[in-house]
């Protein structure tokens, strides 16, 4: 009997197209700092490529990989690069996998000839509900606003990070009063050798006024409570009675005297105490956030240990 062999099939490869588009911008400041996004987008004509491409800077003749990412269910990723002075040559590897095959991108030519001296860069981006006017957020008593940070290496900077991660810690200030932010994550990641950006999420919330009509709380001693009277009412008839019956023991009488008024001006003045008024009164009503116009500062801060390093950016917040 002749025996059988099954061939098995081999996976056909799906050719792939990578294109790279770069913008070059200047951050806003004293120190402006000039910033390098690029988008990639790998594409096929059967699915969607998945895997990981990378961002290659030719310099001269040697090439370095600058940052690598995956890629997102569209087959795209995007990169923020704080380049050092002098010309670039970005280019995206699509390494491929069992399904497509890698390819990779027309290089771009960038030119950088006025870096900012720093460490790293903060941008804030995607103001979220954003305003007519340019870099602000705009937010009614009462609605959350949200915001893209952004922490950039600066490529000089990248070869000193080395062994562990460098943590980045991103804080605000210049809030008005009835409003706070926080941020996920609230400290960023630096993994050694990195140069694109990694980003937070911020968030702005302010508050509305609170127009519910407030009732005194009910607390315990407060108005008739019978324990409070089982001491009080025995206590002033006690006195009362003991200083009209000691008659013939004047200074008895005196000091029995004192005591009953005591306690008839201890029982006055509790009308007066801030516990009285919350007790029968209740609380104010809560205003809403001060409308008006903010610089909201967001900055994002690293420590060896010996010294910290510190950057900034700002944007405008509207309360209406």
């Amino acid at each position: 009997m002749p025996a059988l062999f099954v061939v098995a099939s081999r996976a056909q490869s799906v050719n792939t197209t990578t294109a790279l588009t770069e913008q070059t911008t200047q951050t806003s400041g004293s120190a402006p700092c000039s910033l390098t996004s690029v988008m990639v987008a790998v594409t096929a004509n059967t699915g969607v490529p998945a895997d990981s491409v990378s961002i290659q800077d030719e310099v001269g003749s040697t090439s370095v990989q600058l940052a690598s990412a995956l890629l997102d269910s569209a087959g795209q990723a995007s990169f923020v690069l704080a380049l050092a002075n002098g010309p670039h040559s970005l280019s995206a590897v699509y390494a491929g996998d069992a399904t497509f095959n890698g390819s990779s991108s027309t290089p771009a030519s960038v030119t950088i000839s006025s870096q900012c001296d720093s460490q790293f860069v903060v941008t804030a981006s995607n103001l979220t509900p954003s305003s007519s006017a340019a870099n602000t957020l705009a937010l009614t008593p009462g609605q959350t606003g949200t915001a893209t940070i952004t922490v950039v290496p600066l490529q000089p900077y990248v070869p000193s990070l080395t062994g562990p991660p460098t943590f980045i810690t991103i804080s605000c200030s210049g809030l008005p009063d009835l409003a706070n932010c926080n941020f996920t994550p609230e400290n960023v990641e630096i993994a050694p050798g990195q140069a694109a950006g990694v980003t937070s999420t911020m968030v702005i919330q302010t508050y509305a006024a609170n127009t519910t009509s407030l009732s005194p709380p009910s607390l315990p001693g407060k108005g008739s409570s019978p324990i409070a009277w089982a001491f009080l009412l025995p206590g002033a008839l006690g006195l009362g009675g003991f200083a009209w019956g000691a008659r013939r023991r004047l200074w008895l009488k005196r000091i029995s005297l004192v005591a009953l008024l005591g306690l008839i001006t201890l029982l006055g003045t509790t009308a007066c105490n801030p516990r009285y008024g919350y007790e029968n009164h209740g609380p104010l009503p809560n205003p809403p956030t001060p409308a008006g116009s903010y610089t909201v500062k967001i900055a994002a801060q690293s420590s060896n240990g010996v010294t910290a390093v510190t950057n900034s950016a700002s944007f405008t917040l509207t309360v209406k």
